[in-house]
């Protein structure tokens, strides 16, 4: 019996032993019996079913990497994604593994995967502004016998990311999200059309930003989810998932689907009765490190959700909704007197299409406490640009308190607040509407203080009330009584009022002297600067109506205002002017320049004059300021006052508008609210490589327009008389024209120093001599300051004194032709050589020269591009009454000459003007979604 049960163990242990030698044996022989088959399938597989570029170094088969599944693995993985982003990159990975099915490789034959491995991974997503995005690289088979038929499939029952980085940047729906030490867990019957997945994921540090907007900042989240997953409509259904973003613990539920053109999504993200500590952890580094000195208690709701169509082509776009409450919240800051207790909020926000026109806030009430001061408000508004507000703010407090109380880092804050304002209804300007107010705010004997400059602002005194009494804007009251300060010994006072804001009444007087670069670094960081003082002793008082129609004798307007190193930045110009000194006299509307010297980048001005309607200006867009000024520069730096261009017109090859230029450095834009006269004299000009010298003329800016009169500069040496015209028409187009006249200027010195010579006479460049120019051209200019060059239109003289044309490839084509060595070199004197430009094409009218005896006559046309059409007659010794007939045709560079009278013309290219924004009228802001005005004809000056 004993032997009996020893031999059945024995027996036992054996065949566990052969068939674990067995399976050890399968182990080791099914990556050799098979690695070519499955590594050349997997590739197959890839080519067939991925629209991207795929690269890999080598190739391991084995149980071992990721036991107990047999996976291929390929090494220094990469694949690209698809357009327009083919040539970056979507998946990169020192290696990714796939993980093959088993038993339908053995018996089947057929290499199925079924598991992704990726360890050190980036995926790169990206969408661009059209909604555009790298990841469309899987073709799906949507025939089900090729499907059953082929030899490798994707049926996936296992994602194992681990250690990688994820990078998700949508720029039509301005989302970001980066999340490294990303790790990714997915099981479920991913080989089916619908099947749930269940997720673990653990992310170390996640960003999400919004409209550029950074909400979550290095936050640590840890999620389990469940999501049902159909793959023929590319849809995900969020049925159950728990996260927590720091200790926030959030739910998270929704859908996504996306559509051809862009996305379907429904998410919706809630905590429900939290910690109001915890909801601190997920908020930026900044309050993290708050939180670590502060006891907080309390509890809050939170809700989030953004639900609709995500359409970039359509201008489709979900909704965006948010709420939170908290209650019962306390503040205490280490050390503070007193807490911030009785915190409760309510407050709620609608973004319907994300559209900030439709913006909705509800702040139904807001309360605290610190100590026996209080703040409490209830907001209400609908709309953003014609708000409908309801409002009702009350506060006293110590401000001391509460800076103590809320922990306030960098700053130290004193004074009384007191606040009282009621408003109610809508505010519409065109409609002369403005709500119901009765407000009135107060702070005394404040002081601010912070880490960055050792001295306060202190003794800070504002006094402010705004009343309406009836909803009209005539009704409308704001009286400052008195906004004074005192810093660094010096004081300040403003005293202000404005009524009927139809036709405002104001009374202003300011007093005083303000040190803006120590005043500056009171509130801001060290290393940044912003310099600047100003000292002002004004009086204004009149009726805006009153300066309109002309009476000043109503006006009481007088003072001085000083300026030294004052900083100024405007959105149409790319750097800021200072302002080095300057002061301004006022006197009733006008305002006199007197010793205003300035600098640009490298450019200098000094300016005397007088500005009128100045105070029509300052109080409506709709006015336009007049002026007159001298102005004197040593020298002007043009390419400096380029704006960016905020359109992206990035013309094709094709495009007749093209120029041989990537992006646009910008237009140079001129407000259309000004009626400048400026009488310049300027010692050096610099304007996209061309050097003028001693410029002087009048320049006119008015309606949008400069215009360049009688004027006057040297030239390479030369002095020319320049008038021109230039008005842009939008961010990345111009119009303009000009007449030039040059009179006996080096012809190789122009080629050598003036661009635009090389352009249009791109034959002169060995040429030597004098010559003279009487020329006017009418066109566009690109986004690059650059001649759009189907544009232009004009026409004049190129009068020749003596001038030797070496090198000329097309007398030297016709001397080979002729066997003339005479014509190879010619000298011309005493030619005038007449030609009109239009669509992209120079006209030479008929001329003649003489030449070692030969006479010979040149008529045709040449174009933008190079291309030659020239028709010649050699007249030959001794009066030129028997000539030889030749057609000169190819490019400059290489002119095919042959006998004949006969050629092809060449091909005119015109221009044609495409829809382009409207440049908008100061101060409203350039917008070009919202503008297609057409670009009109150019015109031939007069």
């Amino acid at each position: 019996m004993k032997k009996s049960v020893k031999a059945t163990v024995v027996k036992v242990l054996k065949r566990i032993a052969i068939v674990s030698c067995g399976l050890l044996l399968l182990l080791f022989l099914l990556p050799i019996l098979f690695p070519g088959q499955i590594a050349q399938s997997v590739k197959d597989f890839a080519n067939e079913r991925l629209d991207g570029e795929l690269s890999f170094s080598e190739t391991n088969l084995s149980f071992f990497s990721h036991f107990p599944s047999l996976t291929l693995t390929l090494k220094d993985f990469k694949l690209k994604g698809s357009k327009p982003y083919a040539n970056e990159t979507l998946v990169s990975a020192n290696e990714i593994a796939f993980g093959i099915n088993l038993k339908s490789l053995v018996f089947d034959s057929k290499i199925h995967i079924d598991k992704i491995f990726l360890e050190n991974a980036l995926m790169n997503v990206k969408v661009n502004e059209r909604g555009e995005a790298n990841y469309n690289v899987y073709v799906s088979d949507s025939k089900s016998e090729s499907s059953d038929n082929s030899e490798t499939s994707l049926k996936l029952e296992k994602i194992d990311i681990r250690h990688s980085h994820l990078v998700y940047n949508d720029q039509s729906a301005k989302m970001l999200i980066d999340a490294k030490g990303f790790n990714y867990l997915g099981k479920g019957n991913l080989d089916q059309a619908i099947f749930d997945i269940e997720t673990e994921a653990e992310i170390d540090s996640l960003d999400f930003a919004f409209g550029g907007e950074n909400y979550l900042k290095n936050k640590k989240v840890k999620a389990e989810l469940i999501t049902k997953i159909n793959t023929n409509s590319l849809a995900f259904v969020f049925q159950h998932n728990n996260l927590k973003i720091n200790k926030l613990p959030v739910e998270f539920t929704g859908k996504f689907d996306f559509l051809k053109n862009g996305y379907d999504l429904d998410f919706r993200i809630a905590s429900k009765d939290s910690k109001l500590s915890d909801f601190f952890t997920a908020l930026p580094p900044q309050y993290v490190t708050w939180l670590e000195k502060t006891k907080v208690k309390g509890r809050t709701d939170i809700a989030l959700s953004l639900s609709g169509k995500y359409i970039a082509s359509e201008n489709r776009k979900p909704n965006l909704a948010f709420n939170m409450k908290i209650r019962e919240g306390e503040i205490e800051y280490t050390n503070a007197p007193f807490p911030v207790s009785n915190i409760y909020l309510n407050f709620d926000t609608k973004l319907p299409s994300l559209d900030t026109e439709k913006l909705q806030v509800n702040l139904d009430s807001i309360y605290f406490d610190v100590g026996k001061d209080y703040f409490k408000a209830i907001v209400k508004s609908a709309g953003l640009q014609t708000p409908q507000v309801d409002a009702r703010i009350q506060a006293s407090m110590d401000l001391q308190k509460m800076d103590q109380a809320f922990g306030i880092e960098n700053m130290d804050l004193k004074g009384l607040l007191k606040a009282d304002i009621v408003s109610k209804g809508k505010y519409n300007k065109t409609q002369n509407i403005f709500p119901v107010t009765k407000g009135n705010f107060s702070l005394q004997n404040g002081s601010v203080q912070s880490i960055y400059y050792p001295t306060p602002i202190k003794d800070i005194n504002v006094v402010a009330a705004l009343t309406n009494g009836s909803g009209a804007l005539k009704d409308t009251k704001l009286v400052i009584r008195p906004a004074s300060f005192n810093f660094e010994g010096k004081p300040f006072a403003l005293n202000a009022s404005f009524e009927n804001f139809e036709d405002v009444a104001y009374d202003i007087k300011a007093k005083g002297e303000i040190d803006v670069a120590k005043v500056y670094k009171v509130f801001s960081k060290k290393g940044l600067d912003l310099q600047g003082y100003i000292k002002a002793d004004v009086a204004f008082k009149g009726k805006q109506s009153d300066a309109t129609n002309g009476r000043y004798e109503k006006l009481n307007n007088k003072g001085t205002l000083a300026l030294q190193n004052i900083r100024t930045t405007s959105e149409y110009f790319p750097k800021p002017f200072v302002i080095k000194q300057g002061l301004f006299v006022f006197n009733q509307d006008k305002m006199d320049f007197r010793d205003f010297t300035a600098v640009y980048g490298q450019s200098d001005f000094k300016m005397n004059g007088q500005m009128q309607n100045v105070i029509n200006y300052v109080l409506s867009e709709k006015e336009i300021l007049k002026g007159k000024f001298a102005l004197e520069a040593n020298y002007i730096d043009v390419d400096e006052f380029m704006t960016q261009a905020t359109e992206q017109h990035k013309p094709s090859a094709s495009d007749s508008t093209a120029v041989a230029k990537n992006g646009n450095n910008g237009i140079i834009q001129i407000p259309k609210n000004l009626d400048i006269q400026f009488t310049a004299n300027v010692q050096k000009v610099n304007f996209d490589g061309l050097a003028m010298e001693q410029a002087k003329g009048n320049l006119t800016v008015q309606n949008g327009q400069l215009a360049l009169k009688e004027t006057g500069f040297n030239l390479i040496g030369t002095n020319v008389k320049f008038d021109a015209r230039y008005q842009p028409e939008s961010a990345a187009t111009a119009d303009f024209d000009f007449k030039i006249a040059a009179k006996d200027f080096d012809i190789k010195r122009a080629y050598n120093e003036v661009k635009l010579f090389r352009e249009m006479a791109s034959a002169a460049e060995n040429a030597e001599g004098i010559i003279s120019l009487d020329y006017q051209v009418a066109g566009k200019l690109d986004g690059n300051m650059q001649p759009i060059y189907p544009s232009l239109i004009g026409g004049g003289t190129l009068s020749v004194s003596k001038v030797k044309m070496m090198g000329f490839k097309m007398f030297g084509a016709v001397s080979k032709e002729t066997n003339n060595e005479a014509i190879k070199n010619p000298d011309v004197s005493k030619v005038d050589i007449k030609t009109t430009i239009k669509n992209n094409l120079i006209t030479i009218e008929r001329f003649k020269f003489k030449v070692a005896g030969f006479r010979p006559r040149i008529e045709g046309q040449t174009s933008f591009d190079g291309a030659l059409n020239l028709k010649m007659r050699l007249g030959l010794p001794p009066l030129g009454i028997i000539g030889i007939p030749m057609t000169i045709t190819g490019t400059k560079d290489d002119p095919k000459v042959k006998l004949g009278r006969k050629s092809e013309d060449l091909e005119e290219t015109q221009y044609q003007p495409q829809a382009q924004p409207k440049v908008q009228p100061l101060p409203e802001p350039i917008d070009p979604a919202t503008d297609t005005t057409n670009v009109p004809e150019p015109k031939i000056p007069r």
